[in-house]
């Protein structure tokens, strides 16, 4: 079963400095039918104006992604981490038992678009923590390149939960496959351009429920960039 979430359904806030879509209920956008899925708690598509970001704020017991689409976003947190993500960065933080942390553009001509993720820990008052690492777009060219597992697998970040978090980018003709395990759940958003699933047309920003499927054959447009969460 394919369920799809068209990119023009998803909440949607402008606060001027921000312009964020929301997948999932998120601040004041409330919708039952659209809570979380599984484990996955939030993916907010974030555009912030240069200059601006927010600031510093806390957050607990949970897993938090940023993935970087376009321009920089800085990072500063209760740890002692202070980083500047770019294309290509993905950053893992786990808020555990609570930190605070500011993000923010830092430049004063380009925009910062990216998409923020929450999953639910599998257990709470875990130790807070922070990795980052780089995907080069060899790495994730034309196959599902493993970005974040429960293990660390390949590199990838560490998951305090059984989601393993893939990332493609696809060139025009080409097509991979993703065969899910016995009574898993998929998830996959569109980051950038379009493609199809199981012969389904997807563009920007739509996204897909996805279980009971015995394979998945994704194509894509040239440049298109996506995100596949396999959850238990």
């Amino acid at each position: 079963m394919i369920e799809i979430r068209k990119s023009a359904e998803r909440g949607h806030a402008n606060h001027g400095w921000l312009d964020s879509y929301h997948t999932f209920s998120f601040a004041d956008y409330h919708d039952p039918n659209h809570m979380q899925f599984g484990s996955l708690r939030v993916i907010n598509e974030d555009r912030v104006q240069p200059g601006q970001g927010f600031g510093t704020h806390s957050h607990r017991d949970m897993e938090i992604l940023s993935y970087v689409l376009e321009g920089a976003l800085a990072h500063s947190d209760s740890m002692g981490k202070s980083s500047i993500l770019r294309p290509g960065d993905v950053q893992r933080m786990t808020a555990g038992t609570g930190v605070t942390h500011s993000e923010s553009n830092p430049s004063g001509t380009e925009g910062v678009h990216f998409l923020q993720i929450w999953i639910l820990p599998r257990t709470t008052g875990l130790r807070p923590g922070y990795e980052q690492r780089y995907f080069s777009r060899d790495d994730k060219r034309n196959r599902l390149c493993l970005v974040a597992s429960p293990e660390g697998t390949d590199g990838s970040l560490t998951l305090h939960q059984d989601v393993r978090l893939y990332a493609t980018l696809l060139e025009d003709g080409e097509q991979i496959t993703f065969v899910p395990g016995k009574g898993r759940q998929q998830y996959l958003q569109v980051a950038k351009g379009s493609c199809h699933l199981n012969g389904i047309e997807l563009r920007e920003g739509d996204g897909a429920g996805i279980s009971g499927e015995n394979s998945l054959f994704l194509s894509g447009t040239p440049g298109a960039e996506l995100l596949l969460f396999d959850l238990a």
